[in-house]
């Protein structure tokens, strides 16, 4: 099981939540059999099918709290929240107490307007999680146009420990959507109550709100200030409406219900990096629930999805971002990854190829694309992707390197050698002592027998910038092993096989290194190790059973290669 970090806790505690399977397990009539299988599909987070199976369990007991519980967790997945209130409703009248019910209950009644009978709820005792109560109330508040009382409950929530940036950012929010924007750029500011973490939205919202305060420069300022000089796509576009001087309506949050929507978002980012369990995609569907067309609310959704390995459920949600938002591209491109994830390879590749069609001036998308083809070892394809990518720019900028690294990896794929060096030279340059880059020259260069000590002097440097990265500790040990230094890599090669223990490659190297110092038999222990672990080629896979035939002295003299001595620097 993932370790509880001190945030997570922190996280949970202050969010109060633990949204699912609150009820216990209640006796079935009639019922058990699509219950165990809705139970099985639960655990696989495959939400369609647990759905469908619960449904089907609760018609033959409807009066099951666990079993409503389940259907309600269930059709909130799969992105059915309106299927979800009939049994939410339904435990209300069994007197089972819920904390995801009260959440769709809650949510459901936003979404139609009626802030009033979502107040009588919260102080009939509903609760979606302590911070979301405190702050859906503030918001419920500013939806019954009190927005005296919504400030005091938005202070309220400021002044609770580790809730103070949740509360100004929702109070900044709130004052702008009532067009107050001079107390909502004190707050964003930090002038009242302190600085907030900058995030994309907010980011976002400040631009917006000095716009509206006949302060274009300002906004352009924050953008290159927290962002950078090259913005993505959408900010980039921001910046140049702000840079040409036109005005920008307030759009990030337009009324209580969109407040409530940017409540629960805000909740499933915080703890998405935490968990992409059900309790942090509740949150995030019911932000999608209230705000279906916001794009940041359907990418949220999609990527916990695909953290699930759902990626059907993935495929449609970035399927819902229409081609004339911002984020399309984004979507697009997290489309392909999805459908490719879920072994429809050609499909994500079409995309990826459709969208580069649409936007040839992108580099993102030739880069994805020629990553997706690299990795299908479609080498001169993903080149020629590459290729495309590079000839958008007209400067050279330092991210560059990562083009120039993955072109020279397919050109060294297709045995074009000239042509990968360069490559790599190239992204050294860029990105002087990238240590991806240096363990893959470096480690090509001992393949090839070639400039030893210019390759171990990279792969140390390399090393000393990742000492934990199992395949360059790998490669260090298998330089020295090039060079002859057997005792020295015997070391480093164990240290490789400790990082990464299932790896054929690395378990094959230790097996050699224990051959060259006279440990015959560990030698043919980890050879037997690297097999366990399906090695990727055939021919890798006969090698290995050769030296466990013969010992790897016979094979490198069959190959017709140096014997095991000390070596020389390719000269």
């Amino acid at each position: 099981m993932r370790p509880v970090t001190t945030r997570t806790l922190k996280l949970t505690l202050l969010i109060g939540f633990g949204l699912a399977a609150s009820l216990p397990a209640m006796a079935f009539d009639g019922a058990s059999g699509p219950y165990l299988a809705g139970r099985l599909a639960s655990m696989e987070s495959d939400y369609v099918a647990a759905a469908d199976y619960y449904t089907r369990a609760l018609a033959a007991d409807p009066g099951n709290p666990a079993l409503l519980e389940d259907t309600i967790v269930s059709q909130i997945g799969r992105g059915a929240v309106e299927r979800a209130v009939p049994p939410a409703r339904a435990l209300e009248t069994l007197g089972a107490k819920s904390q995801i019910a009260d959440l769709v209950v809650l949510t459901d009644l936003a979404k139609a307007g009626d802030f009033a009978g979502a107040l009588a709820e919260l102080d009939k005792g509903r609760s979606a999680g302590a911070l979301v109560d405190g702050l859906f109330r503030a918001w419920a508040l500013v939806g019954q146009g009190q927005m005296s009382d919504a400030t005091v409950a938005f202070d309220k929530v400021a002044g609770a420990q580790g809730s103070r940036a949740f509360g100004l950012y929702h109070k900044g929010l709130a004052l702008a959507s009532v067009g107050d924007f001079e107390g909502a750029d004190r707050i964003f500011s930090g002038e009242e109550g302190g600085p907030l973490r900058a995030t994309r939205r907010g980011i976002l919202a400040h631009a917006e709100i000095l716009s509206q305060l006949e302060r274009n420069p300002a906004a352009v300022e924050l953008i290159d200030k927290t962002l950078g000089e090259m913005p993505d796509p959408r900010f980039a576009a921001v910046r140049a409406d702000l840079a040409a001087g036109k005005p920008l309506a307030f759009e990030m949050v337009r009324d209580a219900t969109d407040g409530l929507a940017e409540v629960f978002f805000t909740v499933a980012s915080a703890l998405q990096g935490e968990s992409a369990d059900i309790n942090t995609l509740a949150y995030a569907r019911m932000a999608e629930y209230l705000a279906p067309d916001n794009a940041d609310m359907l990418l949220l959704v999609a990527e916990l999805l695909e953290a699930q390995a759902q990626h059907d459920l993935a495929t449609v949600t970035y399927a819902k971002i229409p081609s004339e938002d911002p984020a399309y591209v984004a979507a697009e491109l997290g489309r392909a990854d999805a459908l490719i994830a879920a072994g429809r390879t050609e499909a994500g590749i079409e995309v990826l190829e459709q969208l580069a069609r649409n936007h040839p001036d992108r580099s993102d998308i030739w880069g994805a694309l020629g990553d997706i083809l690299r990795r299908q070892e479609r080498f001169k394809e993903s080149a020629a992707a590459y290729d495309k990518a590079l000839a958008t720019f007209t400067t050279e900028e330092p991210g560059q390197w990562v083009l120039y690294y993955t072109r020279g990896i397919a050109h060294e794929r297709t045995k074009d050698w000239p042509a990968a060096e360069a490559d790599f030279r190239k992204a050294l340059e860029l990105r002087p002592d990238q240590p991806a880059v240096l363990n893959y020259l470096g480690y090509s260069y001992l393949e090839r027998k070639e400039n030893y000590d210019e390759a171990l002097a990279m792969i140390e440097k390399a090393v000393a910038e990742r000492p934990d990265d199992g395949a360059i500790v790998d490669s260090l040990g298998w330089a020295l092993y090039r060079l002859g230094r057997y005792e020295e890599a015997v070391g480093h090669l164990e240290q490789a096989v400790e990082l990464m223990p299932v790896d054929p490659v690395v378990n094959d190297h230790l097996g050699d290194i224990y051959w060259a110092v006279g440990r015959t038999r560990e030698a043919e222990f980890q050879w037997k190790r690297a097999l366990s672990f399906e090695p990727d080629t055939e021919e890798e896979t006969t090698r290995i059973r050769r030296k466990l035939e013969v010992g790897l002295d016979v094979v490198l003299k069959e190959e017709g290669a140096e014997p095991l001595a000390v070596t020389k620097n390719g000269n």
